[in-house]
C-alpha cells in the first residue's frame, strides 16, 4: 500500500532531508530540556521505517552531542508485515530478532547503529519513561464518527446495505441520536463534524506519558484547525476512489482535526500549532540542509530528485500547506520566555521551540 506502486507516497519516501530534519527537531528538544541521560525515541506506524532510519542516522551524526545518552526504540505497529519490513530496514542483518508470541512486546532487536529496538501493539505497552514521540500520517488512519447537523439535531452518518442493489453500500442518517454524540461539542457551528474517539484516546494517552515523565510528541499529518467537514475518502493506486467501493482494498483517510486533538489533551500539556509543513521545514533549514546535498552531488539525477522532493515537499499546491505540524510539550518547557500562550489560538506563540520558531543551537 506505501510507495510509488501502492496507494499512496508519503513524505520520508519522498526526501531523506524531512527525517534528518525530525531527527534534528528531536535532539534541539533534548537539548532545550537539559539533557537528559536517556531517552526513548517511540514512532506511531511507522511505516516501512524510512522516517525512523533517517532520524537515526541524524543521531549517529551527532554521536558527539548524544555519546552520553541512553536511547531506545520503541515501535507501535499492529501489522505483522510491515513490522517485519520496519527489521528489515532498521536492524542489523546479524543481529538476530527475538520474537515473544502473545507478549505486549512482541519483536526486539538491535539498530544498525546498535541502540535496542522493540515492537508493540498499543502505545499503552510502551514503557513509560522520558519519550519523544513521533506521529506522521498516524491519525489520518484512525477510524472516524461522520455527523450531520439535522433539523431534528445531530444525526451520525451510518453505512448501510443499499436495497436497490444488494451488493453495495450506501450512507444513511442514524434515525435517532447516537452514543458517539458526546464527542460534539455543544457550540459547534459546522454542520457536519468527523471525530475519531481513537485519536482521542491516544492523545490523552500522550499528554498523560508527557505531563509526568516529560519529553514531547511531534504530530505531521494532513488536517485543519476545526474549519473542515466532509473530508472522509480513500485512494487506490493513487487516484480517489469511492470508500463504499470494493472496501478493503484501498486506503481510507480523513484529514484529522487539530483542534480536537488540541481538546483531548485538556490542558494537561501545551499543544502547538498546527503549522504548516513549509514553514515548520522552513524554520527547521531545509534550505540550508538542500544547499549541502546539491554541494556535495556529482550526479545530475540525484540533484535532480533533491530538487523534486524539496518541491514535493515546500510547494503550497503540493504538501507544502496541505500538511500540519502539531506538537504536545510539557507546560514548564514553555516557561521562562517571553511568550505567551493561548490554547485557542493556530499559529504557534513559543518561538523557542524549533520548527515552530527559528531553529537555534546554543
Amino acid at each position: 500500500m506505501l510507495g510509488e506502486k501502492g496507494d499512496f507516497i508519503t513524505s520520508p519516501e519522498i526526501s531523506q532531508i524531512f527525517g534528518e530534519l525530525l531527527g534534528i527537531w528531536f535532539v534541539s528538544e533534548w537539548m532545550a530540556t537539559g539533557k537528559s541521560p536517556a531517552f526513548q525515541l517511540v514512532e506511531l506506524g511507522p511505516g516501512r521505517g524510512t522516517l525512523a532510519e533517517d532520524i537515526l542516522r541524524v543521531f549517529s551524526q551527532l554521536g558527539s552531542v548524544l555519546r552520553s545518552c541512553d536511547i531506545s526504540v520503541h515501535l507501535v505497529e499492529v501489522s505483522e508485515k510491515l513490522s517485519e519490513t520496519q527489521a528489515a530496514t532498521l536492524t542489523k542483518e546479524k543481529a538476530p530478532l527475538e520474537r515473544h508470541t502473545g507478549a505486549p512486546m512482541y519483536m526486539k532487536g538491535v539498530t544498525k547503529s546498535g541502540l535496542p529496538i522493540y515492537w508493540y501493539r498499543d502505545l499503552r505497552d510502551v514503557p513509560k519513561g522520558y519519550s519523544f514521540y513521533l506521529a506522521h500520517e498516524f491519525f489520518d488512519a484512525l477510524p472516524i464518527h461522520k455527523f450531520q447537523k439535522t433539523p431534528q439535531g445531530w444525526r451520525e452518518v451510518l453505512i448501510d446495505i443499499d436495497p436497490q442493489a444488494s451488493d453495495r453500500l450506501r450512507f444513511v442518517l442514524a434515525p435517532g441520536a447516537t452514543a458517539a454524540e458526546a464527542f460534539i461539542q455543544p457550540d459547534e457551528a459546522r454542520d457536519h463534524v468527523e471525530l475519531s474517539p481513537d485519536a482521542g484516546v491516544v492523545i490523552q494517552e500522550l499528554a498523560q506519558r508527557i505531563s509526568l515523565k516529560g519529553g514531547a510528541a511531534l504530530i505531521a499529518d494532513y488536517g485543519h484547525d476545526g474549519t473542515k467537514t466532509d473530508t472522509f475518502r480513500g485512494f487506490c493506486s493513487h487516484r480517489l476512489h469511492d470508500v463504499l467501493t470494493a472496501p478493503g482494498t484501498a486506503d481510507l483517510t480523513a484529514d484529522v482535526d487539530f483542534s480536537y486533538l488540541r481538546r483531548m489533551a485538556q490542558g494537561r500539556v501545551a499543544a502547538l500549532g498546527p503549522l504548516q509543513q513549509q514553514t515548520f521545514l522552513k524554520n527547521m533549514g531545509i534550505d540550508v540542509r538542500l544547499k549541502v546535498l546539491l554541494d556535495k552531488s556529482d550526479e545530475p539525477s540525484l540533484k535532480q530528485q533533491l530538487l523534486q522532493g524539496y518541491d514535493m515537499l515546500m510547494n503550497p499546491k503540493k504538501m507544502g500547506e496541505r500538511f500540519n505540524f502539531f506538537a504536545l510539550l510539557p507546560h514548564q518547557r514553555l516557561l521562562g520566555t517571553n511568550c505567551q500562550m493561548n490554547t485557542r489560538q493556530s499559529e504557534p506563540s513559543a518561538s523557542s521551540v524549533a520548527g515552530f520558531g527559528e531553529l537555534t543551537w546554543r
